[in-house]
C-alpha cells in the first residue's frame, strides 16, 4: 500500500467503537460508520474497499454486485450466513471472520451459558411466572418444573461448545450424549450416531454449525424419532431446523417445548409476521430471544478488536 493512498471502510456493526477504531486503524484508513440498515448499505458499498458487517444486515448477491470496489467482508462471528459467501467468493472478496479463531473463541462462554438460560427458563416456565409474579399472583403450584437430574440430555456438535455444554450437564447430574463428525473421548460423555441421540434425549441442544449437510437436518422424520415431551434448544443457526416441521411438533405436543436464539429470515422487515413469533405470542411452549446468545460485554468487545485488528492487518 502506498502511503498516500487511503483505504474506505464502512462499518455498520454499531459496537465497533470509535476507541477500538482509534485504536487500531492509523491515518491511511478511512472509516465511515453507517446505520445498520441494508438500504443505507446497499446505497453506499459501491464507494468502499472493505465492509466490517453487522450481522444484523443481510449482504446478499443483490447487494454485493453493487460493491465493484469491495475487496473484503469482515464479520466479528463465527457465523456468515448474513453473507452471500459463495457469490462474494466468486467475486474475489475475501471473507475474514473468527470461526476458527480457537484460542479466541476459548474465552467466550456466553452462547453454552445462553443455552442452558433457554433450557432453565423453558422447564421452570420462567417468563410466566415473572409475569404473575410481576401482577401480584404467587402462582406456586400453576408453574411447577421439572428437575434435570438422571435426565438425558443430547449434544449435537461437540466442538468448543458442545463441550462447555457436557460440563454443565455434568454438574447437573444429567446423562449426556453427544454426537459430532470427530472422535469425541470426554470422561462422562457417551458417544453416538444422530439417530441415537435424537431417540434417547430428553433434551437436544444444537451446536453445529449451517452447512449444506446440516441445514434442515431437524426435519420431520428426526421430530418423529424423539422422545415425546423432548426439549429442543438452538443457540446456532435458524435454518438447520425445519420450521414448519418444528410448529407441528410443538402443536402436535411431541415436544413439550423449545427454545431459540436464531429463526430463519431474521432480517425479514416484517418478523411479527414470522410464524414461529406468532406461535409463541399465544403458547407458552416456545422461548424466541433476538439472536443475543454470544452478545455479553466481554464476547463483544474482544470479538470486535480482533477482527479489526484481523482486517487492519490484511488491508496493509
Amino acid at each position: 500500500m502506498k502511503n498516500n493512498v487511503k483505504i474506505y471502510i464502512v462499518c455498520n456493526d454499531p459496537y465497533l467503537t470509535k476507541s477500538i477504531i482509534d485504536d487500531i486503524f492509523d491515518e491511511s484508513f478511512q472509516v465511515d460508520c453507517i446505520v445498520p440498515k441494508y438500504e443505507i448499505l446497499s446505497n453506499s458499498i459501491d464507494q468502499y474497499t472493505a465492509y466490517y458487517a453487522s450481522a444484523s444486515v443481510q449482504a446478499d448477491k443483490k447487494l454485493l454486485s453493487k460493491a465493484k470496489l469491495l475487496k473484503v467482508i469482515a464479520t466479528p462471528s463465527t457465523g456468515t450466513d448474513h453473507i452471500d459467501r459463495k457469490f462474494a467468493e466468486n467475486n474475489g472478496i475475501q471473507i475474514i471472520d473468527i470461526a476458527k479463531e480457537y484460542e479466541l473463541l476459548d474465552t467466550f462462554s456466553a452462547t453454552a451459558e445462553m443455552a442452558w438460560c433457554l433450557l432453565l427458563s423453558l422447564i421452570r416456565h420462567l417468563p410466566q411466572a415473572f409475569i404473575d409474579a410481576k401482577n401480584g399472583v404467587w402462582s406456586r403450584q400453576k408453574h411447577t418444573g421439572i428437575q434435570l437430574l438422571g435426565k438425558t440430555i443430547g449434544i449435537l456438535g461437540f466442538g468448543r461448545l458442545g463441550k462447555m455444554m457436557a460440563q454443565n450437564a455434568l454438574g447437573f447430574r444429567m446423562n449426556v450424549l453427544a454426537c459430532d463428525l470427530n472422535p469425541i473421548n470426554e470422561p462422562g460423555v457417551r458417544p453416538v450416531d444422530f439417530d441415537t441421540l435424537i431417540k434417547e434425549s430428553d433434551f437436544i441442544t444444537i451446536h453445529v454449525h449451517l452447512s449444506d449437510q446440516t441445514r434442515g437436518m431437524i426435519d420431520d422424520t428426526a421430530f418423529s424419532k424423539m422422545k415425546n415431551g423432548a426439549f429442543l434448544i438452538n443457540t446456532s443457526r435458524g435454518a438447520i431446523i425445519n420450521e414448519n416441521a418444528l410448529l407441528d411438533a410443538l402443536i402436535s405436543g411431541k415436544l413439550a417445548g423449545a427454545g431459540l436464539d436464531v429463526i430463519c429470515g431474521e432480517w425479514d422487515q416484517n418478523l411479527d409476521r414470522h410464524p414461529l413469533i406468532q406461535y409463541a405470542n399465544t403458547h407458552s411452549n416456545l422461548i424466541i430471544t433476538p439472536h443475543i446468545a454470544g452478545s455479553t460485554t466481554e464476547s463483544i468487545e474482544d470479538a470486535r478488536i480482533f477482527t479489526a485488528k484481523k482486517l487492519a492487518n490484511y488491508l496493509k
